[in-house]
C-alpha cells in the first residue's frame, strides 16, 4: 500500500517539478497566436477554453490502454509501478508535451508532417502510412473492447453486433462533424463517468486496505515472460504511448494560448498515469495473487478483471457506473482515432476539409477497413497495436529531440527516452512471434546495433539541416492579436 500511495504522490510531484522544468526550457510564448486563430476553419481549427481542451485531451489519450495494459502488466508485479512512474514523468509526459507544443508552433501539424520536417521526407511517408495503420488498429480495438464490456454488462441481452454498429455510428458522426458539435459537448458527461470510476476504485483500494504488494524488482509473471522488452509493450498508455502523438495535434489546433500547453499536454499524461497506477494496483491485489489474476485474464481478458474489480469494490450500482466509466475511455479515444486519420490523410493529400462531403470522402474508406478488422481476434490486434504504438512514440521522441537540438536547448530530455525505446522496439520485433521470433539474447545485440545506426542517421540529419539554408524551426506568422 505504501508503494502505491508514494507512486501516486511522485506522479503529482513530477508535474509540478519536472513538468515545470520542461515547460520553462521549451519557452511558451503567450504573445504568439496559435493555429486556433491563424488557421481557423471552425471545423478542426477553432479556439477552445483550457478546461475543455484538457478534458478532451485526457479522454482522447486515455483509451483502454491505461486500464487493460496495467491490468495485464500487473502480472509482472510491483516493477510495473516503477515503469508507470518513471515512464510517465520522464518519457510519456515529455513526449505528449513536446508533440503538442511543436505542433502548435507548426500550424497544428500532425506527426507525419513533423517527422518529414525534422527527420527527413522519407520518414514523412513512412510515418504517414504507419500513423494511419496505428489509428485504424486503435479505432478498431476501441470498437470491440467497449462493445464487449457493454455486452457483458447487459448479460448479452443486446447482440454484440448491434452494439458494434451503434458505436460505429457515433464514430462516424464524431469524425466528420466540427469538433465542438459532438466531442466538445458530450465529453463533460464522459469525464464525470471517468472520474467516478478512477477515483472510486482508487479510494476503495485504500479504504479497504487492499493487499497491494510493496516495491521489489522481481519478475512475478506466472509464465516467466521477460520484463524487457515485454513490460514496455504491455503498459503503454499510462507510461509512454505513441497513440498520444496522433491525438495531441487535435488539441494543438484548438489551444488558445501556448502557456496552457503544460497543463493540457504534460498534465493530462500525468492524470493518465494515475489511472494506470490504480488499475495496476487493483490487478495485483484483488485476485489472490498473480496466478489468480492470470486465470481471470485467461477466462475473460482484461474486461472481466474490470467488471469483477468494479463490482467487488463498489457494489452493484456504483460498480456498474465504474464499468461505464471504463467503457467511456475507449469510445472517447476511438472517435478521435478516426478523426485523426481523416485529418492526416487530408493534410497529406492537401485536400481541404471545410466541406462535409470532402470529410465523408476521406472518412468512408477508413470505416469500411475498420469494420473488416473487427472480425480479427482481439489479442492479435492488441499485439500489433502495442508495437505500432511504441514505434510511433519513438518517432515522436526523436522529433522532439531534433527540435530541441536545433533550438540549442536540452535535447537530452527527449533523446534519452528515445534511445531506450528505440532499442526496445527493435528487440521486440526481432524476438517476438509477431516479428522474426529470434533468440532473445541475440535480439538484444542486434537491436543495439540497429539503435546505433539510427543515432548515426539522426546525427546525419541534424548536420544536413543545420548546414543548409536557414531552417525555419517554427512557422513564421504575421503579427496579429488573438481575441
Amino acid at each position: 500500500m505504501i508503494t502505491f500511495i508514494v507512486a501516486i504522490l511522485l506522479l503529482i510531484v513530477g508535474y509540478f517539478t519536472y513538468g515545470k522544468y520542461i515547460d520553462k526550457m521549451f519557452g511558451p510564448k503567450s504573445s504568439r497566436p496559435t493555429p486556433a486563430y491563424n488557421q481557423r476553419d471552425d471545423v478542426d481549427y477553432l479556439p477552445m477554453k483550457a478546461s475543455s481542451n484538457s478534458l478532451i485531451q485526457l479522454l482522447n489519450i486515455a483509451g483502454v490502454g491505461p486500464i487493460f495494459g496495467p491490468i495485464m502488466g500487473a502480472l509482472y508485479g510491483p516493477v510495473a509501478f516503477i515503469w508507470i512512474v518513471v515512464g510517465c514523468i520522464f518519457a510519456g509526459a515529455v513526449h505528449d508535451y513536446l508533440t503538442g507544443m511543436i505542433s502548435i508552433r507548426n500550424k497544428g501539424a500532425h506527426l507525419p508532417e513533423l517527422a518529414g520536417k525534422f527527420l527527413g521526407q522519407v520518414m514523412k511517408h513512412f510515418v504517414n502510412i504507419f500513423s494511419i495503420l496505428l489509428l485504424l488498429l486503435t479505432g478498431t480495438v476501441f470498437v470491440t473492447s467497449p462493445a464487449l464490456l457493454l455486452h457483458n454488462l447487459m448479460d448479452g441481452r443486446i447482440a454484440l453486433g448491434i452494439i458494434i454498429f451503434a458505436i460505429f455510428v457515433y464514430y462516424i458522426l464524431s469524425t466528420i462533424l466540427p469538433i465542438d458539435k459532438i466531442i466538445g459537448r458530450i465529453y463533460p458527461i464522459f469525464g464525470a463517468l471517468l472520474l467516478i470510476s478512477a477515483v472510486g476504485i482508487g479510494f476503495r483500494l485504500i479504504q479497504t486496505g487492499a493487499p497491494i504488494p510493496e516495491l521489489n524488482f522481481s519478475n512475478m509473471h506466472p509464465d516467466g515472460a521477460p520484463i524487457f522488452p515485454l513490460l514496455f509493450f504491455t503498459i503503454t498508455c499510462g507510461a509512454l504511448s505513441g497513440f498520444h502523438a496522433t491525438q495531441t495535434p487535435i488539441i494543438s489546433r484548438t489551444t488558445n494560448k501556448e502557456k496552457n500547453g503544460r497543463f493540457i499536454f504534460y498534465g493530462m499524461m500525468i492524470a493518465e498515469g494515475i489511472i494506470a497506477m490504480i488499475w495496476a494496483a487493483a490487478g495485483m491485489s484483488l485476485f489472490n495473487g498473480y496466478d489468480g489474476l492470470n486465470d481471470v485474464l485467461a477466462r475473460g481478458e482484461a474486461a472481466l478483471v474490470v467488471s469483477q474489480a468494479s463490482h467487488l469494490l463498489l457494489g452493484s450500482v456504483f460498480g456498474t457506473i465504474a464499468v461505464l466509466g471504463v467503457i467511456v475511455l475507449p469510445i472517447t479515444s476511438g472517435d478521435t482515432s478516426f478523426r485523426s486519420a481523416r485529418m492526416i490523410i487530408a493534410d497529406y493529400l492537401n485536400y481541404g476539409q471545410r466541406s462535409i462531403v470532402k470529410r465523408i470522402i476521406v472518412a468512408a474508406p477508413l470505416f469500411v477497413i475498420s469494420f473488416g478488422l473487427t472480425q480479427v481476434d482481439f489479442t492479435i490486434l492488441w499485439r500489433y497495436f502495442s508495437w505500432a504504438n511504441q514505434t510511433t512514440a519513438v518517432v515522436a521522441l526523436w522529433v522532439g529531440a531534433m527540435y530541441l537540438l536545433i533550438a540549442k536547448k536540452n535535447f537530452w530530455v527527449a533523446a534519452i527516452p528515445a534511445v531506450f525505446m528505440t532499442w526496445n522496439i527493435f528487440t521486440y520485433i526481432l524476438s517476438q512471434k509477431i516479428g522474426l521470433g529470434m533468440d532473445l539474447n541475440l535480439s538484444y545485440v542486434l537491436a543495439f546495433i540497429l539503435t546505433i545506426l539510427w543515432i548515426a542517421y539522426f546525427t546525419y540529419q541534424y548536420k544536413k539541416i543545420t548546414a543548409g539554408a536557414k531552417f525555419e524551426l517554427d512557422y513564421q506568422i504575421p503579427n496579429q492579436q488573438t481575441t
